[in-house]
C-alpha cells in the first residue's frame, strides 16, 4: 500500500514561513536544515523548503493546485492565516461560491481557499465536512 507522507511547499524566507505555518495551525514544528522546516499535521508532514538557503540553484515557483488541509477548527485557522499574513480574494468561483471566505460548497464541504505569503493555494476544510467521493 503506498501513502503520502511529506508534501514540499516551496517557500523564499524559511523564517517567515515558520512563523505562518506554525501560527496557523498552533504546532510547533522542527528545523531539520538550514532552509528546511517541517510541520507535522496527522500522518502528513508540510516541509516549508526555502532553496536559497539550502543553497539550490533552482527556485521553485509557488505550487499551481490548492493543498487541502481539513482542520477541527476552520474559524480559528482562519482566523490565525489572516493574521500571519495569508492572502485571498473574494473571488467567485462557478460551482464552488466565494473563495476568500468560509463557505459550503456544493459538495458539502465547508471551507476557505487562500494563498500563503508565498503563493502557494491552500483550502482548509471543516474536518466534518471532508468529502471523500
Amino acid at each position: 500500500m503506498a501513502r503520502v507522507f511529506r508534501i514540499v511547499l516551496p517557500v523564499s524566507d524559511i523564517k517567515r514561513a515558520t512563523a505562518f505555518y506554525e501560527t496557523v495551525f498552533a504546532v510547533k514544528g522542527e528545523r531539520v536544515s538550514p532552509g528546511r522546516h517541517y510541520v507535522k499535521l496527522g500522518d502528513v508532514i508540510l516541509a516549508c523548503v526555502d532553496a536559497a538557503a539550502e543553497a539550490d540553484q533552482k527556485r521553485p515557483p509557488p505550487l499551481s493546485e490548492h493543498i487541502y488541509i481539513a482542520v477541527n477548527d476552520l474559524e480559528g485557522v482562519w482566523a490565525r492565516a489572516r493574521l500571519a499574513g495569508a492572502q485571498y480574494e473574494n473571488l467567485v468561483e462557478e460551482g464552488a461560491g466565494p473563495l476568500g471566505v468560509i463557505a459550503t460548497r456544493p459538495w458539502g464541504e465547508r471551507s476557505v481557499y487562500l494563498k500563503d505569503p508565498f503563493g502557494n493555494p491552500l483550502c482548509f476544510v471543516d474536518e466534518r465536512t471532508v468529502f471523500r467521493g
